[in-house]
């Protein structure tokens, strides 16, 4: 049976499933008086059943959607052989994320280098962070000093910003005029866990504060972008828990998810916040935006581990080294 049918039997399936829990959730729902305690961790046993299958995408506002209908993809971000993307082009990859410039400084991929990677029938996205900069971007000398927040952790080379700051807009307004000149079919947006790793007074407010500030940036990269291109998607990294936040779910058209079941490097994701980034993530799909995890593992048994329950919860897995600075493809998953 073709991937198209098969995708096609097993949307069937799951939205029949869909009617059947709907209907008893009805019945029970009229037979007890209380609502039931929604913050409580799922249960999630019925999710490998439906195998990457979520049931209808959200439509999308122009109509596009190629995203809903990506398998594979890659994601690097340094170590292009010759400075080029035909590596990426050459691989069976459906979608691929790319940083802005091959040198993570200022020699940008030209719409020639994008072009090259979308003949093939491959989406391409755009990193780039709006939470914070590091010291080697060509932005890095236009920032004010009063609007960087410190170090990120791990990270020395690279600061917190104010990112509500009306200062900050002008260099990711650049950035996304950098992948539009260049044609990317959309941005990956990285360092959204800003809003949450600053202290939560740093705008002299609160984290939830912080929290709707990250998504009105979000809406505003969204909004000028598809004014100037409707087919181009917007994808954030990380952050899963801000679609309790209205606008969020209307400015995305997919979430990228990090460490979502192995942290750097081969640690089994365990933590109270793993289960809570899970149970996130799978509000979004639900919602109909695809979800792409990455995670960092080497070993053998952990890379089908993370591909594996990645596909179970209805995920679009990869699996590579932390620093991203190669194609990567992992034995038994070949795209």
């Amino acid at each position: 049976m073709s991937k198209v049918r098969w995708h096609t039997v097993m949307t069937l399936m799951a939205q029949a499933l869909l009617l059947v829990l709907v209907q008893v959730t009805v019945t029970l729902a009229a037979e007890r008086p209380a609502m039931p305690d929604l913050t409580a961790p799922r249960f999630a046993v019925f999710l490998p059943l439906l195998n990457g299958c979520q049931g209808p995408a959200a439509p999308s506002p122009d109509g596009d959607d190629r995203l809903a209908q990506i398998e594979t993809w890659v994601y690097q971000l340094t170590g292009y052989k010759d400075h080029r993307l035909d590596e990426i082009a050459a691989s069976n990859f459906d979608l691929a994320v790319v940083d802005l410039a091959w040198d993570g400084s200022s020699r940008f991929f030209t719409a020639a280098d994008v072009g090259g990677v979308q003949a093939t029938g491959k989406l391409i996205l755009a990193y780039f962070e709006i939470g914070a900069i590091e010291d080697y971007r060509p932005e890095w000398p236009d920032v004010p000093d009063d609007l960087k927040l410190g170090p990120v952790s791990g990270w020395p080379g690279e600061q917190y910003v104010k990112y509500w700051d009306p200062r900050w807009w002008p260099i990711v307004q650049g950035r996304v005029d950098q992948a539009l000149s260049a044609g990317f079919d959309g941005a990956y947006l990285d360092m959204t866990v800003t809003y949450g790793e600053i202290p939560a007074d740093a705008a002299g407010t609160d984290r939830a504060d912080l929290a709707r500030k990250m998504v009105a940036l979000i809406a505003r990269v969204s909004e000028y972008a598809k004014r100037h291109d409707p087919s181009f998607k917007i994808v954030p990294q990380n952050s899963p828990e801000l679609h309790h936040y209205t606008g969020y779910l209307d400015a995305i058209d997919g979430l990228g998810m990090e460490e979502l079941y192995f942290l750097a490097t081969d640690k089994a994701c365990t933590y109270s916040w793993c289960v809570s980034n899970r149970n996130a993530t799978a509000a979004i799909a639900a919602a109909g935006k695809p979800v792409f995890t990455i995670d960092y593992a080497n070993q053998q048994v952990n890379i089908d581990s993370a591909y594996r329950q990645s596909l179970a919860d209805g995920f679009v897995p990869y699996v590579s080294v932390r620093s991203l600075n190669l194609l990567r493809i992992n034995e038994g998953w070949e795209p």
